[in-house]
């Protein structure tokens, strides 16, 4: 597989981080946040993957005959999904809640949050 995915990561990375310190929207910084973390999935799937590999359930696998991937990255994604759902989620609610009491949700506008 190479060095490919792990530069396909960055690549994605790079390109979220340039949105968010670009961005004039809170919505669409909370995107490149959500893209920034699919960085971290590309690079999870890059870790764990193994050419031929099988799931490590399969009661008929003699050992050593087969390889098996690792199921704690497998683990590690699905926990990454996860809580990268729930922080957009929640962000996107405390996005909303500024644009009910302040009406604007441009972050320069802001700059001067009191009580």
């Amino acid at each position: 597989m190479g060095i490919w995915p792990y530069l396909a990561a960055g690549w994605v990375l790079l390109v979220a981080l340039y949105g968010l310190v670009t961005s004039h929207n809170l919505i669409h910084a909370i995107g490149c946040l959500a893209v920034a973390q699919s960085s971290t999935y590309l690079l999870l799937l890059a870790v764990g993957y193994r050419r031929g590999g099988t799931a490590p359930v399969y009661s008929d696998l003699t050992p050593g005959t087969r390889p098996v991937v690792d199921p704690v990255v497998q683990a590690l994604a699905l926990t990454d999904v996860v809580v990268g759902a729930t922080v957009t989620a929640l962000l996107l609610a405390l996005t909303i809640q500024l644009r009910k009491r302040h009406h604007t949700v441009d972050p320069q506008a802001l700059t001067g949050l009191k009580g």
